[in-house]
């Protein structure tokens, strides 16, 4: 993704930083990320915030795959055969 400067009330970026912090990002991070909301829920407005926000934070969520057990399968395969 390609970026440009842009400028930021001294103040508002200030209130940001422990916010980014917490949340573990940076702080043009943390903007985008306000602003991707703000845009969802212009886009949305029957949506609640809070909705929006756990939606972009489950995107955010590295995925857990899902393995099989060993002794499953065998079960598995056991039963099928025995069908």
């Amino acid at each position: 993704m390609s970026s440009i400067a842009i400028r930021i009330d001294k103040d508002f970026y200030n209130e940001t930083k422990p916010v980014a912090e917490s949340q573990f990002r940076s702080i043009p991070n943390q903007i985008l990320y306000w602003a991707k909301i703000g845009r969802t829920a212009i886009d949305n407005p029957d949506l609640p915030g809070d909705f929006i926000e756990g939606i972009f934070e489950a995107l955010a969520e590295t995925p857990i795959p899902f393995e099989f057990d060993q002794k499953h399968e065998k079960h598995n395969n056991h039963s099928r055969t025995s069908l």
